[in-house]
């Protein structure tokens, strides 16, 4: 009897198509894997898991706007966690760092700019996320994360739009670093008690209600900056689209 298995023929790549295609081992349930030696992308000769549609793809980006850790969008929706975390890299990457269109009201505009703490890599050192919020139509209309110094401050202020750089009245609270940043004749500042940020303080409470990354004591927080930064103004965005 003969028990010589037939060889497994070498499929082309399954995202470029090119014939250059070598064997690589199996993987983690023994089913053979291949790796293109063009673009080298490594696959399955017949995956039993096909494309993600794009119903799916869209569910995950409703969900992103929710308070939910990857891997409870993983148990949800059913994908694979290297995926999901390609998906959101590639997501967040294509994400504009600007708050998107903004409603245009005639008369004095009046921002107010608070600052957050949250973490990145580790919870050693809290990074600071500091917002400026429309108090007249609710949007956000600067965003910047850092330490919190001066200059994270004037990153802030570079990240608002000319027109509120020019003319707006700026109310923030008593941290002395405002006042190296915002010219005087612009400047409001008082303590909390005065209500002067009381706006961006209850945007901060629905950015934390509704981002995992920045709850209190959450163990979601950010491994790259780039990823946090990418995730708050995805966020923003959508938020100021819902008030446009």
């Amino acid at each position: 009897m003969n028990t010589t298995s037939e060889p497994t023929l070498i499929p082309p790549c399954s995202r470029c198509a090119a014939t250059h295609v070598v064997r690589n081992g199996v993987n983690s349930v023994g089913t053979p894997t291949f790796r293109c030696r063009g673009c080298g992308h490594r696959f399955v000769a017949n995956p039993r898991k096909g494309p993600i549609a794009e119903e799916k793809r869209h569910l995950i980006r409703r969900l992103l706007l929710e308070r939910l850790s990857l891997r409870a969008i993983v148990r949800v929706v059913g994908v694979s966690r290297s995926w999901l975390q390609r998906f959101v890299n590639t997501l967040y990457d294509q994400t504009p760092w600007e708050p998107g269109p903004l409603k245009k009201k005639a008369g004095q505009v009046r921002i107010e700019v608070d600052e957050l703490w949250s973490f990145i890599g580790t919870k050693q050192e809290p990074w600071w996320v500091w917002t400026a919020l429309d108090s007249r139509t609710r949007q956000v209309v600067g965003m910047a994360v850092g330490e919190r110094d001066e200059f994270t401050a004037r990153c802030l202020w570079e990240s608002l739009p000319s027109e509120y750089r020019q003319r707006a009245i700026v109310a923030t609270d008593l941290l002395p670093v405002y006042q190296a940043v915002v010219p005087v004749d612009w400047h409001a500042t008082g303590g909390k008690e005065m209500g002067l940020t009381a706006h961006v303080e209850r945007f901060f409470g629905t950015l934390r209600q509704r981002c995992a990354r920045v709850v209190r004591k959450t163990l979601s927080f950010s491994r790259k900056m780039e990823n946090h930064v990418g995730a708050l103004w995805y966020f923003i965005r959508q938020y100021n689209l819902c008030r446009a």
